[in-house]
């Protein structure tokens, strides 16, 4: 006898997963916020036009909240790391032991790069001719101040960024006019506080080439019912097809339930087959773990899991419902960052690559917990377009279910210039989160215009 719920002739729900659980299971996991909608369909212009992703980069990535880095990865005071998004460049500074400033990263003299890479610094100095800025923006030295006259050193300061922090990540926004990273992020701070970003490390930070839009690359992720076909040896523990999709104002997420038996699943799996597809063992290995008799599989996990993490948070796991522990919590923050919810230490991010709308670059964080002292952050390995992820030890058995993805992506951009269609067409729940995606952009993109007409009208 296999592990399928006996739920009559009806699909089952998450509903009927959270049913299962011996613990209380959070508010905003059991709330369902339906999207809606009034469109089905999504111009291919999008993926595919230059002048999309011109108008792109002026009213989305200059008005909006990205992640940037961690709040680790400038741990004392001179600390800066380099952000770049399309063709523009921030210089994020630890300025004081309590304060993270940014600015855009280009001398006020003659425009070059001030910082090319991560580092450390006692001051900004630009290579080109000399000129230096204290961390805190205020002008520092003109190696020739007569040549300046016209200049007025008290005001001479690096224009500012601004910058918000949440759950250990760093937010930057070019927006002078944008509201804070806390209005933005709405709710989205009560989902995740149980789960404690901020009280964990990177362990691991891999980016890729990858040879599409950017959006073709998060869209990717952003639904789960392309396992089925993309990543078969997971269909037998994750109930792919009733994922939970909600959407919120500036985030989104999916719920997949994990350990329990889907509609996309063919016949009905044991334990055993459950969990060897779940830890990637093949039918000729020995199963490493024995379940006791009449557990489920699901329980086994919970279990193994709480116990897993009662070495990092102590008793206070026993407040973490089952769900917590086995399910995949997927969120997107508008406009380009996936944090995992949960046990989960998985975190994406994803830019153009450059000034290139038809290259992207995806970021693969691995937020951990640990213990003792913060371990310190793992350097960013780089990877080419013809590398895969599963060359990287680090990421463990996702590096292999990352590659299946892109494996789709290269195809779906030449299968996007190539069409005759002149629109993606869009599912009507289970790709929700990619709905309310364009149309948030679309939002931004009819603010951006108007604000541009009524200058140009007033000229």
């Amino acid at each position: 006898m296999g592990e399928r719920l006996d739920v009559g002739d009806r699909l089952l729900t998450y509903k009927d997963v959270l049913d299962l659980d011996t613990r209380e299971v959070p508010k905003h996991i059991r709330e369902e916020r339906r999207g809606e909608f009034d469109f089905t369909e999504a111009s291919i212009e999008r993926y595919i036009s230059r002048d999309w992703h011109l108008r792109e980069k002026e009213l989305v990535w200059k008005r909006t909240w990205h992640f940037a880095c961690r709040e680790e990865n400038l741990p004392e005071v001179g600390d800066h790391v380099v952000y770049s998004i399309a063709d523009m460049s921030y210089l994020i500074v630890r300025s004081a032991p309590d304060e993270i400033r940014a600015y855009p990263n280009s001398c006020l003299h003659r425009g070059r790069q001030l910082k090319d890479h991560d580092g450390w610094c006692a001051e900004i100095r630009c290579a080109f001719h000399g000129l230096a800025w204290n961390l805190d923006g205020s002008f520092k030295q003109n190696p020739a101040p007569w040549e300046f006259p016209h200049v007025d050193e008290a005001t001479f300061s690096l224009p500012t960024v601004s910058v918000g922090t949440w759950g250990g990540f760093v937010f930057i926004n070019p927006d002078p006019d944008a509201a804070p990273l806390e209005d933005y992020l709405g709710e989205l701070p009560e989902h995740f506080a149980k789960w404690g970003h901020e009280d964990r490390y990177i362990e691991a930070h891999v980016s890729k080439i990858l040879r599409c839009n950017w959006k073709v690359a998060q869209e990717a992720y952003m639904e789960c019912w392309h396992a089925a076909a993309t990543h078969p040896q997971t269909v037998p523990y994750a109930a792919f097809g009733i994922c939970q999709v909600d959407c919120y104002d500036n985030f989104s997420r999916f719920i997949t339930p994990s350990e329990v038996v889907g509609p996309m699943m063919k016949g009905d799996p044991t334990t055993e087959e459950m969990l060897r597809a779940t830890m990637d063992v093949r039918i000729d290995e020995k199963l490493p773990v024995a379940p006791a008799d009449g557990q489920t599989a699901r329980e086994f996990i919970v279990s193994s899991t709480r116990e897993k993490w009662r070495g990092f948070l102590g008793e206070a796991i026993e407040e973490w419902a089952d769900c917590e522990l086995v399910d995949n919590f997927t969120y997107t923050i508008f406009p380009n960052m996936m944090p995992w919810g949960g046990v989960h230490k998985l975190c994406y991010r994803f830019r153009p690559n450059g000034d290139d709308h038809r290259t992207c670059i995806m970021d693969v964080f691995l937020i951990s917990p640990f213990t003792g002292e913060r371990p310190a952050p793992s350097p960013e390995v780089r990877l080419d377009a013809d590398t895969p992820f599963g060359t990287r030890s680090e990421l463990g058995i996702v590096g292999n279910i990352l590659d299946q993805d892109v494996f789709n992506m290269e195809k779906v951009q030449y299968g996007l210039e190539t069409t005759v269609k002149p629109t993606v067409t869009f599912a009507t729940y289970q790709e929700d989160n990619i709905r309310w995606m364009h149309q948030l952009m679309d939002r931004y993109m009819a603010a951006g215009d108007k604000v541009n007409d009524e200058k140009a009208g007033e000229k």
